[in-house]
C-alpha cells in the first residue's frame, strides 16, 4: 500500500469506544469465548499464557494481545507468584481494505496492512519508547474512566486513537518529509501548553527540567528554546512566577502559616532564598505583605 493511501486511512480512522478496564488475574479465566467487537489486551505487569483459537501463546509484560472478532481466546493464570496485570479496551467500526469489517489487521509478522498468515500472531511484542507511550496512554484512559466527567467518551476515545496509530504506524514505513521543511508553530504551541499545564499542576514539588523533557520524549535545549520563543520567558522563570503569586495569594488570604511552610508550599526549601525572590519580585518581603 503506497504512502498516500496509508496516511488517507489513519487520517480516517474513526473506531467506536466502547469500554476500558484494568485488574489483576489471579486465577484462569473461566470461559472460553469471543465477541462481536475488536478487544486489545494489553499486559501491564507480570507472565502467563493465553489461548487463541486452540493455540496457547507466552506472554509477559509489554506484550499487546489483538482479539478480533469470533476470535475465542482464554486468559491462563500459569505463574502465580507473577500475576497478570492486564488493561483491555474495546472497540468497534473500524474497515481497512482487504479485510472484513470491525477486523484489525495487526500481527507480528504481518506487513503494511498485507494479507495474514498461517504465521500471523495475535501477540504483539512492545519495547522502548513505544511500550511507553501505550502504558501512559492506558494509565491516562484509566484515569479518565475513574472519574465521570464532561467530555469522559470523547477523551476515552482519543486515547484509543492514539494507540491505534502507533501500532499501525509501527508496522509500515515513514514517510520522508522533503527537505526544507520547518515544525509548524501550533506544533510548538502544543509543546509549550503541556509544559504550562505541568508547571501549573506540579509547582510545589521539585521540577526539573530533564524530567520534563524525558516526559515529552523531547530534549531540555530543544523545549527551553521554544517555550522562550512562544513566551519570551524562561521555563525556570515561568515556574518561578508561578510560585511567587501563589505565595502571595497564601498570604493575603490570612493563611496563619509560617513564611517557611509558606515556602514549602510553594516548593522551596530555603526560606531564605525564597524571602530574597519575593522581595525582588513585590517590593516588599513575604512577612511585609502578610502585614499590609
Amino acid at each position: 500500500m503506497c504512502c498516500d493511501n496509508r496516511e488517507q486511512l489513519l487520517d480516517q480512522l474513526n473506531p467506536t469506544f466502547l469500554f476500558t478496564c484494568k485488574g489483576t488475574r489471579t486465577r484462569d479465566e473461566e470461559n472460553y469465548h469471543s465477541h462481536d467487537f475488536i478487544e486489545m489486551a494489553f499486559i501491564l505487569s507480570g507472565s502467563g499464557k493465553y489461548r487463541i483459537e486452540d493455540r496457547c501463546y507466552d506472554i509477559s509484560e509489554g506484550d499487546i494481545l489483538i482479539l478480533n472478532p469470533g476470535q475465542r481466546h482464554q486468559s491462563l493464570c500459569t505463574v502465580p507468584d507473577n500475576p497478570l496485570t492486564e488493561f483491555f479496551v474495546g472497540f468497534c467500526d473500524v474497515r481497512f481494505p482487504g479485510f472484513p469489517e470491525n477486523y484489525l489487521p495487526l500481527s507480528q509478522t504481518a506487513g503494511d496492512f498485507g494479507t495474514l498468515s498461517a504465521e500471523d500472531s495475535p501477540v504483539l511484542h512492545t519495547s522502548g519508547e513505544l511500550r511507553q507511550k501505550l502504558f501512559r496512554l492506558c494509565t491516562s484512559m484509566t484515569a479518565e474512566n475513574d472519574v465521570c466527567r464532561s467530555g469522559r467518551y470523547v477523551m476515552l476515545k482519543s486515547y484509543l486513537m492514539q494507540m491505534l496509530i502507533l501500532l499501525l504506524r509501527e508496522q509500515s514505513e515513514p514517510i520522508r518529509v522533503k527537505s526544507g521543511c520547518s515544525f509548524e508553530s501550533v506544533n510548538k504551541k502544543y509543546v509549550v501548553e503541556q509544559m504550562v499545564n505541568y508547571l501549573e499542576e506540579h509547582y510545589a514539588e521539585k521540577i526539573s527540567l530533564d524530567r520534563i523533557a524525558e516526559n515529552m520524549y523531547l530534549s531540555p535545549f530543544y523545549i527551553s528554546r521554544i517555550f522562550k520563543s512562544e513566551t519570551g520567558d524562561t521555563p525556570i522563570r515561568h515556574l518561578i512566577n508561578i510560585r511567587l503569586e501563589r505565595a502571595k495569594e497564601l498570604l493575603e488570604s490570612g493563611w496563619d502559616g509560617s513564611i517557611q511552610e509558606v515556602a514549602a508550599a510553594v516548593g522551596y526549601d530555603d526560606v531564605c532564598h525564597f524571602s530574597k525572590l519575593f522581595k525582588k519580585r513585590y517590593g516588599k518581603s513575604p512577612s511585609g505583605m502578610r502585614r499590609s
